[in-house]
């Protein structure tokens, strides 16, 4: 199984995430299938490829909480539920 999960990058003390498709088997710092987006809680900045996180929720990759919670904000469920019934 898939999830759409953030992986640590930066230094101490300034953490920044990269959004990635993992597999549930692997660590946090474990080998990606893809990266998929970016997130800086200080700076509260993100980036997306959205067309990525699209096909592989189509897919049915499951996001994290946390990961959830930073899509929503950014309306990609949006996008994604438009796509869904676009598809049927």
């Amino acid at each position: 199984m898939v999830k759409l999960r953030l992986k640590r990058c930066g230094r101490k003390q300034r953490a920044v995430y990269r959004i990635v498709a993992i597999d549930v088997r692997s660590r946090r710092e474990g080998r990606d299938l893809r990266k998929v987006g970016f997130y800086d809680p200080i700076k509260n900045q993100t980036y997306f490829n959205v067309p990525a996180i699209l096909y592989f929720l189509e897919k049915g990759a499951q996001p994290t909480g946390t990961v959830y919670d930073i899509l929503k904000r950014a309306e990609v469920f949006k996008k994604f539920r438009l796509n869904h019934q676009l598809m049927k």
